[in-house]
């Protein structure tokens, strides 16, 4: 299947993933929620490693089969999951309080983080087309600014906004490091996804334990079979992820912001599920910021 068409199907179970995750944290205990996912995401991969490992001919095809790995090769996922995972948890916290609507896009913003991390940290000199691409963002997040104080979100101050803010910026930090692992240092696919949804476990276990100790009955849990849609819905768009940018001639320029389209599905819902306000506004708002995140992705090629 061609690369766009993945990264477009990709873009569409992301969406579906934000709503199912919206479901499962509103009024939830996050940390529980987390766990219950990851380990759904677990309960599919070990089977699959174990095959792999000890009957590797029952595969269905050589596209789930994982590779056995070195420590070094552990170590490398293992830092991929605490990576994701601290995204995760940030993402979670802030999706839990913010209205989808805000919370979505913001973290579809991780081009214009990436771009960022590079002026200040590689020294790279974008493009003058990027440098505009930068200003559209800023200026929709600004819109956004003022969209959200209408419903008593005032930016610079709602720690909720700043734990979502620091959710993309570990995002773009991981997808980053997944280009790394993928094209630079041989990794396949499968091997990846499956591995780093079994190190997801202990990344979030700590924080499941701290909710039993501290938090479960200022924040009880309720179980909801959105709870498991989360971990399934991910690991389908995922694996279209990873096969896209495995395909020659991908561009990871290009597949991003595709991706990212999945902001329209989630501010959709938003609306019709959840009632949220000033739909046209952030409709705007929304545009300006996708025109941006595509001026900077593709001036990048």
């Amino acid at each position: 299947m061609n690369w766009i068409v993945l990264s477009l199907l990709s873009a569409v179970f992301l969406g579906l993933y934000e709503i199912a995750k919206k479901e499962s944290l509103r009024g939830n205990a996050v940390p529980v929620v987390l766990l219950f996912n990851v380990l759904t995401s677990a309960s599919v991969y070990v089977p699959v490693i174990l095959v792999s490992r000890l009957l590797p001919g029952l595969l269905p095809s050589d596209l789930v089969r994982v590779d056995d790995l070195g420590v070094t090769g552990h170590l490398m996922l293992a830092g991929k999951s605490l990576l994701a995972g601290s995204s995760w948890v940030f993402a979670s916290f802030a999706l839990k309080h913010l209205p989808v609507s805000i919370a979505a896009p913001i973290r579809a913003s991780s081009p214009f983080v990436t771009i960022l991390a590079a002026v200040l940290v590689l020294g790279e000199r974008p493009a003058l087309w990027q440098w505009l691409g930068v200003l559209v963002v800023l200026v929709s997040f600004y819109a956004f600014s003022l969209a959200g104080r209408r419903e008593g979100i005032v930016f610079h101050r709602d720690r909720w906004v700043y734990c979502m803010v620091v959710a993309t910026i570990l995002g773009a930090g991981s997808s980053l490091y997944d280009k790394f692992l993928l094209a630079d240092s041989g990794f396949r696919s499968a091997t990846v996804q499956a591995w780093f949804s079994v190190y997801l476990v202990p990344v979030m276990l700590p924080l499941a334990i701290w909710w039993w100790r501290a938090g479960r009955e200022s924040s009880p849990f309720e179980w909801r079979w959105s709870i498991p849609a989360i971990a399934l819905l991910l690991l389908v768009s995922d694996f279209m992820y990873f096969h896209a940018i495995e395909q020659p001639g991908a561009l990871i320029s290009v597949i991003s912001p595709l991706r990212r389209t999945s902001v329209v599905i989630a501010f959709v819902a938003g609306i019709r599920m959840y009632g949220e306000q000033n739909w046209r506004v952030k409709a705007v708002c929304i545009a300006g910021l996708m025109a941006g995140v595509v001026i900077i992705s593709v001036a990048g090629r």
